[in-house]
């Protein structure tokens, strides 16, 4: 009996906010009277929340090192207004342009990175300067008009699905096929490292557990690529997603960066007696997330089919949340990029569901509020309890 209890604590603090998120798809599911989870909605939520989801992983990776950025909607706002500037005005090549707006966004993130890791001054600070700083420089750029509309291609980014190569039928085949493909490479890939595990020593799950696992997650992925092959296939913005997701996770366990990276979160005295070069991965840290705030920039720009000076309003607020929900410590050193993922799932499905069952934003406003306060708690009282 102690050994069940153990391992559903276990479980509950390591998946608390997947339990959470499946839980609020449920409810919403039933009060929308299904309409949460048909592949139209499915495809707009994805497409809704791409850019938080991309905010929300620079976010966790600047909360891990122990600072926040505060300017990631501004900065978002202003890159937006540049690729309006270049791509809508001057008729840059989309490709260039879209490459010189992410480079923007990663020297405005060196920018801000300096101040903080080599100066010495409060990120809050930094950021909630660089908050009205380029907030104001959008509106310069914009000079108080909407920029529109965008060539095809750079809408694509935003708003563009898969080609189907397989004609006939409802079903996107493709989307079927690529579903599959991803679950045979995923149980592939934790079969191999059970394997190096148990070789090395090291504690695994009992086969049950992880059979059950891996069945419970082959099933949501295909079923997810389902409902998505119902409507129009897999959106090019969640492939990039995807791949954010797999390059970020990698790099925050598998290399030294990543590791650097929790240990100036951890301990910053002792990550520096140890080598680390704490400023180093503060200031990367930053100008990270002035790349991702740049590609939010590009992908909200890309949805929006118009630079607006009103882009990106609390966007800095949705990518903080996020991280929160997903299980970020603002003490640092603690965070996965899934959590992130998740966090913004979950806001992204409150807002959604929400709207659905009419809802003004209002109420949205004060809900979510709640969420993050019972995300945080949550967090608190599981880590007293381990401490205790």
């Amino acid at each position: 009996m102690d050994a069940v209890k153990k391992i559903v604590t276990n479980n509950l603090q390591k998946f608390g906010m997947i339990i959470a998120l499946i839980g609020i798809i449920i409810l919403f599911q039933i009060l929308t009277g299904g309409s949460l989870l048909t592949p139209l909605n499915v495809t707009n939520i994805i497409m809704q929340n791409s850019y938080i989801i991309i905010l929300a992983i620079g976010m966790m990776i600047i909360i891990i090192t122990g600072e926040i950025d505060l300017s990631v909607g501004s900065v978002a706002a202003f890159v937006g207004a540049i690729a309006g500037v270049l791509i809508a005005t001057m008729n840059m090549p989309v490709f260039l342009g879209v490459f010189l707006c992410l480079i923007l966004g990663a020297l405005i993130g060196a920018w801000q990175g300096f101040w903080v890791a080599y100066m010495k001054i409060p990120s809050f600070v930094v950021t909630l300067a660089g908050m009205l700083i380029f907030r104001g420089l959008t509106l310069v750029v914009m000079g108080g008009r909407t920029i529109a509309p965008f060539p095809n291609e750079f809408r694509g980014l935003s708003s563009a699905f898969l080609p189907e190569v397989f004609t006939g039928g409802e079903l996107k085949l493709l989307t079927i096929i690529i579903g599959i493909a991803a679950s045979l490479l995923y149980v592939t890939y934790e079969i191999r490292q059970r394997k190096i595990a148990s070789f090395y020593s090291f504690k695994v799950p009992a086969f049950g557990l992880f059979v059950t696992k891996l069945v419970l997650l082959v099933l949501t992925l295909n079923a997810f690529t389902y409902v998505l092959a119902q409507y129009q296939g897999v959106p090019i913005v969640l492939i990039i997603l995807i791949v954010l997701i797999i390059s970020y996770t990698f790099v925050m366990n598998k290399t030294i960066i990543g590791r650097h990276i929790y240990a100036v979160g951890g301990n910053m005295k002792a990550a520096q007696l140890s080598g680390v070069r704490t400023k180093k991965m503060k200031f990367l840290a930053f100008v990270n997330m002035g790349f991702l705030a740049g590609l939010a920039g590009v992908v909200f720009t890309a949805r929006l089919n118009a630079a607006t000076p009103q882009a990106g309003q609390l966007f800095e607020l949705d990518a903080i949340a996020a991280a929160v929900i997903g299980g970020a410590s603002f003490t640092g050193g603690v965070g996965t990029i899934f959590g992130a993922v998740i966090g913004a799932l979950v806001m992204g499905v409150l807002n959604n569901g929400m709207s659905l069952m009419g809802i003004g934003t209002d109420w949205q406003q004060a809900i979510k509020g709640l969420v993050l306060l019972g995300a945080v708690a949550f967090d608190v009282i599981n880590k007293n309890k381990g401490n205790s």
